[in-house]
């Protein structure tokens, strides 16, 4: 029998787009096709794209650039396959195959084709897929942590953002599939399970008829995993009973990550969000009523066409008043096939730029207060790390998500991949620093049983 082809996977873009990508490994591994870290011994390399802003897409054009002057044969996958599909093929002739973001499930059958001599175009128009728990995966993140995808696509139709174009509509997997998942993946040894698509919040509406976040958390609850956490929370899918459940069920880590994207309602109204001018003090004060202990992470966009100098610092004013534990600010970035792209009133560049340092130093203190807090507490820490030219360990607390928050840097001994105590001795506006403790803490304080009734 002839020996299959080494492949090689190159990972850009979003934790949705690694899901994807671990998917095609674990795929790859089943039919038993030999899976290289390295590029250079690798018969094919995979890259997988990101095509969300401007700076993602030149992230990806040069990955396949080097790829293509080392005369590699590259299978296109991934969101800039779906967008720039025929472009793709037509420029760069070392691109075997461009597949889409809901054909990634046939790779297999891409590289067989392939291989046989055929350019392959594997693009559904419109994506339907999402895997389940019985589709192969083998896991890139650290062994202690796991993204686990409860939905794929988006409904709404921001006016800046291309991710329903490329990705479909909100489709669902059951809560019995999801936790099943989530079962497999605490038997294999993981600490933290991430809870992700494009809004969380909405969980369950094309599938059951009305969001099921709520009754998901719920379910999750009897999974053995110490930290489930939940990313893109909408703030209008925040109701009672979802803040509830958030609260009363042990392993969910009270870290609510709200994409306001903007606080002015005219800015949010241009912007085509959903709530438009619901992003306001009223929802803040409600999120904290109800759960006073919570961790809060936001992003906003400064920029956006049209947003005057009274607007910016109305979401200036915005951040400095409810004091988020972590921030994150993009530039508006104008995508080919979304409606902003048209708006009237671009804003310059230089002025972008400017904003987003503004807000960022406005962030600074408040989030070297939010660290300084910590400071002194015995907090628990999931080592993920280990520098071996310090022995310094480096983890995180249940405070910080994976690549987008802070870092503890520890002292001490302790285990890859497990959660230990770690008393915080300083703190930066970014990282706390400390050591392993004596003794273990609870790995949430009690929270505070506030009744959200009257949100």
């Amino acid at each position: 029998m002839a020996q299959k082809p080494t492949i090689a996977v190159t990972h850009l873009g979003c934790e949705k787009n690694r899901i994807d990508t671990e998917h095609m490994l674990g795929l790859l591994v089943q039919a038993g096709y030999p899976v290289d870290a390295n590029e250079e011994l690798a018969d094919y390399v995979i890259v997988n794209t990101c095509s969300f802003i401007q700076a993602a897409r030149e992230e990806s054009v040069r990955a396949l650039v080097e790829l293509a002057e080392a005369d590699k044969k590259i299978v296109i996958t991934g969101c800039m396959a779906q967008h720039f599909q025929q472009e793709l093929l037509d420029e760069l002739p070392e691109a075997v195959a461009v597949v889409g973001t809901g054909d990634y499930q046939t790779i297999v059958d891409v590289i067989q084709r392939v291989e046989t001599g055929e350019r392959v175009k594997a693009i559904s128009q419109h994506p339907t897929f999402i895997a389940d728990e019985t589709t192969p995966r083998y896991r890139t993140t650290t062994e202690g942590v796991a993204y686990l995808r409860v939905a794929e696509g988006c409904d709404y139709r921001c006016a800046f953002c291309i991710i329903p174009h490329l990705r479909g509509n909100q489709r669902s997997r059951t809560i019995e599939s999801i936790v099943a998942e989530a079962h497999q993946l605490a038997a294999e040894g993981v600490q933290e399970i991430i809870l992700i698509s494009q809004i969380t919040t909405n969980y369950g509406l094309d599938l059951y008829g009305r969001p099921k976040l709520a009754e998901l958390i719920r379910a999750l609850g009897a999974v053995e995993v110490p930290w489930i956490r939940i990313h893109y929370a909408y703030p209008t899918g925040l109701t009672p009973a979802v803040l509830n459940a958030i609260r009363e069920t042990p392993n969910v880590l009270p870290y609510l990550d709200l994409p306001l994207q903007h606080s002015h309602p005219d800015v949010l109204k241009a912007m085509n969000r959903p709530w438009q001018a619901d992003v306001n003090d009223k929802i803040m004060a409600q999120l904290r009523n109800a759960i006073p202990n919570a961790v809060l992470r936001t992003t906003f966009i400064v920029g956006f066409p049209g947003e005057t100098e009274a607007q910016f610092q109305h979401l200036l004013a915005f951040v400095e008043r409810h004091e988020f534990d972590h921030v994150g600010v993009f530039t508006f970035s104008p995508e080919e096939g979304t409606p902003a792209v048209s708006l009237p009133n671009p804003v310059p560049v230089a002025v972008m730029e400017e904003r987003r340092e503004r807000l960022m130093l406005a962030q600074q203190p408040i989030s070297l207060r939010r660290n300084q807090a910590e400071v002194g507490k015995v907090v628990d820490v999931l080592v993920e790390q280990e520098r071996p030219s310090t022995g310094e360990l480096v983890g995180r607390s249940a405070r910080s998500s994976p690549d987008v928050d802070g870092l503890v840097y520890v002292q001490g001994t302790a285990r890859l991949g497990g959660i230990v105590p770690v008393l915080i001795e300083s703190a930066d506006p970014y990282d706390l620093f400390g050591r392993v403790a004596d003794k273990p803490t609870q790995l949430r304080g009690a929270l505070d049983r506030v009744s959200v009734s009257s949100l």
